[in-house]
């Protein structure tokens, strides 16, 4: 199964996230802020990163601007969890490289479905 970093600094959602994930059999590096979440990636490689938009120290946007640039992430898919929902911001997340955008609040099975289409597709 893939590893993936998550990124999120709302703890409950997090760990819901990563239970989730880990009962597929994934690997979950988990991040509770954009510094955090920095290093990590300057460390591993990661097939999938779950990035918050917004987080303390470096936003989401912020990150998927980092991740293209660096080596050992070039091919990992990232997707961007945001309350904000409007389609300007979505269209913004999905222009700085986000392969996917999930509006909060969200269903954990609609996320695991996503995580399970954003892996098979290479």
């Amino acid at each position: 199964m893939a590893r993936i970093l998550l990124a999120e600094d709302e703890e409950v959602l997090r760990m819901l996230i990563t239970d989730t994930l880990e009962d597929l059999g994934h690997k979950i590096d988990e991040a509770s802020d954009g510094e955090e979440a920095y290093r990590l990636i300057q460390q591993h490689g990661y097939e999938l990163i779950i990035l918050d938009y917004m987080m303390p120290v470096y936003t989401g946007m912020e990150l998927i601007k980092k991740i293209k640039k660096h080596p050992k992430q070039s091919g990992a898919k990232v997707i961007m969890l945001s309350a904000k929902s409007q389609a300007a911001d979505q269209q913004s997340v999905l222009k700085a490289g986000a392969d996917e955008f999930v509006s909060k609040p969200f269903s954990p099975l609609m996320l695991m479905d996503k995580v399970e289409e954003i892996l098979s597709s290479d």
